[in-house]
């Protein structure tokens, strides 16, 4: 979800610090900075915001970014909650190049000790999962971005672009087990999907997250819904709830809604409805 004109509001490039092949580019106004691919792979933007704002402010401990791409959504987390912690966990090496030199930028000084990046599968199990460092009950948060294109949609000849978006066969309860094993009990999952997934990733929480909550979020009123933002606690067994549903735009249809102008510039979350929790 990442039209020119919502790239334009959340991030500005920074024309000079970019090697070929690459942009650094500013996010919640200039608080942190991003090194990422220019003219392929995937480009941060909308979705990312909007999963890093279902983080609680006041969120302590650490914090799984599983599938971190160059770390947009961990570090506009570390950007707006002071007391954590945040590992990026991503399995493309290029992409872990990327977080790694955001996080030694100069302009990311201030979020730097917080966070590391993990080069690893989020599909792996057992043993193997343990010895990438994604150990049992370690997180207080897990936050995920998966990809969420068919296999069968139109795919691109982007090979970066493509590892990004294209999901594969059982990918949601793949990611969401791994979510579950290295979570502490009470721990929150929070992510974002296309709406059409929502029936799979709800099967794939059950008997690992419950309390679900779910947002939609829409381009504008009286207008379909492109992507659904979820939340869940480990253990919890309270029943669905559909939280108020959250629209990009306002009446101009061009300019980001006051609601998602804060969200998406870390200056609000959207927070779990207490007592479904």
């Amino acid at each position: 979800m990442n039209s020119p004109a919502d790239d334009q509001q959340i991030e500005t490039a920074d024309r000079n610090a970019g090697a070929a092949g690459e942009s650094v580019d500013a996010f919640h106004r200039g608080r942190f900075h991003l090194i990422q691919p220019k003219g392929r792979g995937h480009r941060a933007g909308l979705d990312a915001m909007l999963l890093a704002a279902l983080v609680p402010t006041q969120t302590k401990g650490e914090l799984a970014d599983l599938g971190a791409g160059a770390g947009a959504a961990g570090f506009a987390v570390a950007s707006r909650v002071k007391d954590i912690r945040i590992m990026l966990i991503e399995r493309s090496e290029e992409m872990v190049q990327f977080a790694r030199q955001s996080i030694a930028l100069d302009q990311n000084a201030h979020l730097a000790p917080r966070l590391c990046v993990n080069q690893a599968d989020v599909t792996l199990k057992g043993k193997a999962r343990i010895a990438a460092g994604l150990s049992d009950s370690r997180f207080d948060h897990v936050i995920m971005n998966p990809p969420f294109n068919d296999q069968s949609d139109r795919t691109t000849p982007d090979t970066l672009r493509a590892e990004a978006h294209a999901m594969c066969d059982h990918m949601f309860a793949d990611w969401i087990r791994t979510a579950c094993a290295i979570a502490r009990p009470a721990g929150q999952l929070s992510l974002i999907a296309r709406p059409q997934s929502l029936t799979r990733i709800i099967e794939a929480c059950d008997n690992r997250f419950g309390g679900l909550q779910v947002h939609l979020v829409h381009p504008k009123e009286n207008e379909d819904a492109i992507r659904v933002l979820l939340t869940g606690i480990k253990g919890n067994r309270a029943r669905i709830a559909f939280r108020p549903p959250v629209f990009v735009h306002g009446a101009d249809h061009r300019e980001f809604s006051p609601m998602v102008d804060d969200l998406v510039n870390g200056r609000a979350c959207l927070s779990r409805q207490k007592n479904m929790i």
